[in-house]
């Protein structure tokens, strides 16, 4: 029942900001909104408000803003036309199409920005989770609970910092200062070349003393505007994890079973809702920034496949032809059934191979 709550509420509440930006900028552009619908057809709900019908329809993968001279072939009344789509100027079209992500985007700032003003920035402290046997860690007599205070002479306090500076120092002996219980001592280990294995389970070449973190964390408590900054930056770095991970996907770097779909989403916003509402919102966050790039793809039914197009009118310095969009809209919507479809497929395998 959590995770089909979680679910929900996520998915919900992602697709209502994305569209709701569509519709914010279309209204502050003077456009008209027929529909506003959560989900896609058949319309389950409906309630007719002034010029726009609001809808929650069947199918929870999606949603829509139906604006008026949006489709090419609509008939629109001459004394509309000032609030047709199409009349718009290019400008005003751009930014209601890129409202949507950019919604998405913005949702992830201040969700980020509440979680890091209220419950503060967690981070993996320099705590060994575990030894790799027979590892120059274990060589030196590292054990599990020990807790790294310095590198070289250097004072770390966070894991992240561990592998840049034991990459940077070589394969030379390295010294550390370690933390066991209330004992603080020095210890020297030999950093090795290995065979590792990355997220994607691929064997990479790196320098590494054979330590992994533990699964606790602290938490940073910051004041409101380190949290808004550390809210800016972290929602940029998931647009470039997102952005690298499509690139190592399309040049076979990243197996396909690292794509997940609405399965995958529901399983993981069970587990972040069990985990509580930081977590939670969290993930909602990551989630609305990956949304947000992947409806910026120059694929046409996309958000992005539309600015695309107008940038190539902006060139031209007019429209793309009708049977042009339309043909690139159909091959288009075959590259997201059969992506819907791979990730379907990966999400069952995942169900049947939970490793």
């Amino acid at each position: 029942m959590t995770t089909v709550l979680a679910t929900i509420i996520v998915l919900g509440v992602l697709i209502f900001i994305h569209e709701l930006g569509h519709f914010l900028l279309a209204k502050a552009c003077g456009v008209r909104v027929d529909a506003f619908s959560l989900g896609f057809p058949p319309r389950l709900l409906h309630k007719q408000i002034g010029e726009t019908d609001y809808r929650l329809s069947v199918i929870p993968l999606g949603g829509y803003v139906k604006l008026l001279g949006e489709n090419p072939h609509d008939e629109v009344p001459p004394e509309l036309e000032h609030r047709s789509f199409a009349h718009q100027t290019l400008w005003r079209r751009f930014l209601i199409v890129v409202a949507g992500p950019g919604f998405n985007f913005l949702f992830a700032v201040l969700a980020l920005f509440l979680v890091f003003a209220f419950a503060g920035i967690p981070y993996m402290t320099t705590e060994i989770g575990g030894v790799t046997e027979n590892s120059p860690a274990a060589r030196a007599g590292l054990q599990k609970g020990d807790k790294i205070m310095a590198v070289a002479g250097e004072m770390v306090s966070r894991w992240e910092e561990l592998p840049k500076k034991i990459k940077a120092h070589g394969e030379r002996p390295l010294g550390l200062e370690v933390k066991r219980g209330d004992r603080v001592f020095q210890v020297e280990v030999v950093p090795q070349r290995m065979e590792v294995e990355d997220i994607f389970e691929k064997k990479v070449s790196s320098v590494v003393i054979g330590i992994r973190p533990s699964e606790d964390m602290a938490i940073d408590r910051v004041d409101p505007a380190q949290a808004f900054s550390k809210g800016v930056s972290s929602a940029v770095n998931i647009a470039w994890a997102t952005l690298d991970m499509i690139y190592k996907l399309l040049a076979r770097e990243a197996p396909l079973k690292a794509l997940g779909g609405p399965i995958f989403i529901a399983q993981i916003a069970g587990k972040q809702a069990e985990a509580g509402a930081s977590a939670l919102i969290f993930f909602m966050a990551a989630l609305s920034v990956n949304l947000a790039m992947l409806n910026l793809l120059p694929i046409p039914v996309l958000d992005g496949g539309h600015l695309f197009f107008f940038a190539w009118e902006a060139v031209r310095g007019k429209p793309v032809a009708v049977k042009h969009r339309e043909m690139a809209q159909a091959v288009g919507m075959m590259l997201i059934l059969a992506l819907m479809a791979l990730v379907f497929y990966q999400d069952i395998l995942r169900l049947l191979s939970p490793k």
